[in-house]
């Protein structure tokens, strides 16, 4: 089918622009030897997840369906290709009655306190499996986006420096309780959309608090945030951050983007419903800022729209809405050529990433359908929501 065909509301991924994303991302790992892994939480298509780990090392998981989902629809099924893969999680806290099925699918397991270290580390080395700790080297180099600031007064992701020695002391270094021999690597993860100058001054930081304890570790894992596959980003200051790291320490480096990934590859194809007119004109939309794309609520942004303009910037200017009853469920205010007419479709880009793992159906919404649009044009709808969807999550 063509793009015409598709129903509304609908998330539509590029597989091209998907597949130029990963050859970056592949050509850092080649150049550099650095391990890619694609975060989950922000992409998490896993019909195409054959095709990412093509390319990438694995996937890093945020909590055991994550970690389940890539050892079935990446893993797996790439090992009988002879792939061998990568599957990392990091969780703030792990649940006694998930940890024996996380050890099944995970090959390296990410703890945020020694507490947790000493509790389950024993148990994931008897597995065979690569033990980490969150650090927070307290370098906060974002600006605008605090509520993703994991390096903010009073985080509770990573270990601070002085909780860093306070739990060697306790527990020692033979590895009784929380000793660094329990350790094979460290992990930070402080950036959120973010250039390489940024990667640059939180390695300086991580270094002066917790360089001393890195020849001791086999790798490091620079988390995500990594806005690496964007126009203008700084891939030779990325290559020289991971270089330092391997040729200074002897550390194997892993990256965890999400964005990255899949960054300007997908779109949501929705429909004009009716406009409202009071003090100005409201297009009411198929799709929901609060059910289908909440980062535009959280963040917040007004994300782009094909066809459209600036407020005033075209000849006529409205607010987009969604169907909730939800009054600030607002995607924001665009202008076009001409007044919006009902069976119109628009199509909003860059909403591959956060946007379809964060959907949700408030108000009783239905989830947009799923679709790849393949390298010759033609459009495939891998699935489509309905109402047993909606009724299953409740009771």
């Amino acid at each position: 089918m063509n793009i015409s065909e598709l129903p509304t509301p609908c998330f539509l991924v590029d597989q091209v622009l998907l597949e130029k994303n990963l050859q970056v991302l592949q050509g850092v790992m080649d150049r550099t030897g650095a391990g890619i892994l694609l975060a989950q939480k922000a992409f998490s298509m896993y019909a195409l997840y054959p095709l990412v780990g093509r390319y990438l090392r694995g996937c890093a998981a945020s909590g055991l369906y994550e970690a389940r989902l890539c050892a079935e629809e990446m893993v797996r099924p790439l090992a009988k290709e002879g792939r061998r893969l990568e599957n990392h999680i990091f969780s703030p806290a792990y649940q006694e009655k998930d940890f024996r099925e996380i050890l099944q699918y995970c090959d390296h397991i990410v703890f945020n306190s020694w507490q947790q270290v000493e509790r389950f580390a024993p148990r994931a080395r008897a597995a065979g499996k690569s033990v980490g700790l969150r650090v927070n080297p307290e370098c906060s180099t974002q600006e605008g986006h605090a509520i993703y600031d994991p390096c903010a007064p009073g985080s509770r992701l990573g270990v601070t420096e002085e909780n860093f020695k306070a739990g060697l002391e306790s527990g020692g270094r033979s590895g009784a309780g929380g000793g660094l021999s329990l350790l094979d690597g460290l992990h930070f993860h402080t950036l959120c959309e973010q250039d390489a100058d940024d990667l640059e001054t939180t390695l300086e930081a991580v270094e002066e608090k917790f360089g001393r304890y890195l020849p001791e570790m086999k790798w490091i894992n620079f988390g995500g945030g990594h806005h690496i596959t964007r126009k203008g980003y700084d891939i030779p200051r990325l290559e020289r951050c991971i270089r330092k790291m391997q040729e200074k320490y002897g550390l194997t480096v892993y990256l965890e983007p999400g964005e990255a990934v899949a960054l300007k590859a997908g779109f949501l194809i929705t429909t004009v419903l009716d406009t409202v007119h009071s003090g100005g004109d409201t297009v009411i939309l198929d799709a929901s800022a609060a059910c289908h794309m909440p980062d535009v609520l959280e963040m917040p942004y007004r994300p782009p729209l094909q066809g459209s303009g600036l407020p005033g910037e075209k000849a006529y200017t409205c607010r987009l809405g969604g169907p909730t009853c939800l009054a600030g469920d607002i995607i924001g205010e665009y202008s076009f050529d001409e007044p919006l007419e009902p069976g119109q479709r628009l199509v909003f880009e860059d909403m591959a990433i956060y946007s379809m793992v964060k959907t949700n159906t408030f108000n009783g919404m239905p989830l947009p359908a799923l679709a790849l649009r393949k390298k010759d044009g033609d459009c495939v709808l891998v699935k489509k929501f309905g109402y047993r969807d909606f009724k299953e999550r409740l009771s």
